[in-house]
């Protein structure tokens, strides 16, 4: 089964075949992928081995991996094909929200301020780890609807930002 899957916008073709071995843009990788939590799961691709955090959210997947977090979105054939008759899978939102409850630690930017998608504009703490939070397209902050010190709920609106101005 072939799956496309979107990555904080660079897209990944991946199949995974009869046998279990997966394909990655065309080129095969030992992956051995296991659930271990919740939302927990070890990967070890090619020797290498990872830990990371799978969410769903409103819009795809939120991913933890070492500190930092990534947008994510599969799609599978039949999906994909359906997201090309509607126009195409839609653009990045220009709102960033909180992927887990934690603390606002720092936040790098104030309303007006131009950025540039994955810029990291808020860091969050939670589970005594900082996560360093980007932003999901390039724009003009709108606005912050939180402040350094509180603490959030997953799902909690950090910044909006829209289109960048002239």
């Amino acid at each position: 089964m072939k799956y496309l899957t979107i990555i904080n916008n660079q897209q990944f073709e991946v199949e995974i075949l009869g046998d279990g071995s997966v394909k990655i843009n065309g080129q095969p990788h030992e992956i051995d992928f296991l659930q271990i939590g919740p939302s927990r799961y070890s990967i070890i691709k090619d020797f290498k081995s990872l830990e990371l955090v799978i969410e769903d959210n409103q819009d795809g997947y939120d991913i933890l991996l070492n500190g930092r977090r990534y947008g994510g979105h599969v799609l599978d054939e039949r999906a994909l094909l359906m997201a090309n008759r509607r126009g195409g899978f839609k653009a990045a939102s220009g709102e960033l929200h909180s992927p887990m409850p934690g603390l606002i630690v720092q936040i790098s930017v104030k309303a007006g301020d131009t950025v540039t998608e994955g810029q990291t504009i808020v860091i969050l703490e939670s589970m005594k780890m900082q996560n360093e939070l980007k932003a999901p397209r390039s724009g003009t902050v709108e606005s912050i609807p939180v402040a350094q010190g509180q603490t959030v709920d997953k799902g909690a609106l950090l910044v909006s930002i829209g289109d960048a101005k002239s």
